[in-house]
């Protein structure tokens, strides 16, 4: 009989059920207190294990989503239950001279065993890819976790290092893949090439931009090397955007820095090989497609990561001025001069600096870098949200407008 009340607790009951036979197993006088409840704890157990190895796992996101369900509702059900069961109110004075046990410790134990087996689900799930659904699954997992502050279980904190540790794997293998793609376009990258596309750059037509959208240079698709490396960066930023902890701001620029540095190696390493044979006008073209990676690239790169991580956001993080995060190197930012260092070895010497007067007048009159892009730069870098929303690049498929706020270049052929 009594493994037959036991085998009872192991299936779908209901609550009146477990207190029936809860009451047949008191009655028996065969456990403790402490037993029964461990015993309770242990069936109960057992048939949420067979709900969640029925989950199918081939595909990762399905398998998350139903088990962040049947362990939502089905632990619930199990917590109402002991609850209703087990009174859990601990004396106000402990009797002396006896070894006591704290019954309610088994249950608080049972539930933390049941969020680390859960994370560590969550975790293998995670690594094994759910695409570009990590904001659904955060929404799902967060709501999770709330429930569970009923019972003072609540673990949200303990799901933000699992979802950045995930976000920054990924954006990692897209800088290595774009950095891969760079070398390989480079490898047969020829610098006579480049005149013939001015024509068809020009022809091509670029998605209308609405107000406040920021545009990538179009100087960039007369050197395709760096337009296909640019729209791979945008694809990693508008993946990173749907999950961007502010957590992860001096990580993401420390990686985008090393994949321009890398870069910059691949652009050196082409000018070792071919330099030898550069005619004049190659010596020119090259020159134009090292300063167009210094001055349009890198500091359009840099606004986006203020997009992504607003200078205003750290600084309330901060608790300092937002004019000050610039002190805090690698939040959100990369290191330009760095960057200038590296090619300067190849790039003509600057001409002589004109003198004060003159030079403050040809920079009202001439073009300035093209670091504006159309935007409003303060209010951009100040606004917490990304209000931004243009197309992808013509190459990818364009997906919904809400999740891709950095537009990639157009096919350059």
């Amino acid at each position: 009989m009594l493994n037959q009340l036991i085998q009872q607790l192991r299936t779908n009951i209901q609550l009146p059920a477990c207190l029936r036979i809860i009451g047949y197993l008191r009655c028996m006088d065969v456990f403790t207190e402490a037993e029964l409840r461990i015993t309770f704890l242990q069936a109960r157990d057992f048939w949420l294990r067979s709900i969640l190895a029925a989950v199918p796992d081939d595909d990762p996101y399905v398998h998350i989503t139903k088990t962040i369900e049947a362990c939502r509702v089905h632990l619930f059900d199990i917590v109402t239950q002991y609850r209703a069961i087990f009174a859990d109110e601990e004396p106000l004075v402990l009797p002396l001279g006896k070894d006591t046990l704290n019954e309610s410790a088994i249950f608080h134990g049972w539930v933390l065993q049941k969020v680390s087996e859960f994370l560590l689900v969550l975790e293998r799930d995670l690594q094994r890819g759910v695409g570009n659904r990590l904001d659904s699954l955060l929404g799902q997992c967060m709501y999770f976790g709330l429930s569970f502050s009923r019972v003072g279980a609540d673990f949200r904190g303990q799901l933000v290092p699992i979802f950045q540790r995930v976000v920054l794997l990924a954006f990692k293998k897209a800088m290595r893949e774009a950095v891969e793609q760079f070398q390989e376009e480079m490898n047969s990258y020829t610098l006579i090439s480049a005149p013939a596309l001015l024509g068809s750059a020009i022809s091509v037509t670029m998605p209308s931009a609405q107000p406040g959208t920021l545009q990538p240079p179009l100087v960039l698709l007369d050197s395709p090397p760096l337009a296909h490396f640019l729209n791979n960066i945008l694809v990693a930023f508008n993946d990173l955007r749907l999950c961007c902890p502010v957590a992860l701001a001096p990580d993401v620029a420390a990686l985008l820095e090393d994949t321009l540095s890398q870069s910059v190696k691949v652009i050196l390493a082409f000018h070792r090989a071919e330099a030898a044979a550069f005619s004049s006008r190659e010596q020119e073209l090259f020159v134009q497609f090292c300063t167009a990676f210094l001055q349009d690239l890198v500091p359009y790169l840099n606004r986006c990561l203020q997009l992504l991580f607003p200078p205003a956001q750290i600084a309330q993080i901060l608790g300092v001025p937002a004019a000050q995060v610039h002190k805090y190197g690698g939040l959100g930012c990369v290191d330009e001069e760095a960057l200038q260092e590296l090619l300067g070895s190849v790039l003509p010497e600057k001409e002589t600096v004109l003198p004060p007067a003159e030079e403050k007048g040809l920079a009202q009159e001439g073009p300035q870098l093209p670091l504006d892009l159309g935007l409003p730069g303060s209010e951009q870098e100040a606004d917490p949200s990304p209000a931004v929303s243009v197309p992808e690049a013509a190459e990818k498929s364009p997906p919904s407008e809400d999740a891709r706020p950095f537009s990639g270049l157009p096919a350059t052929g």
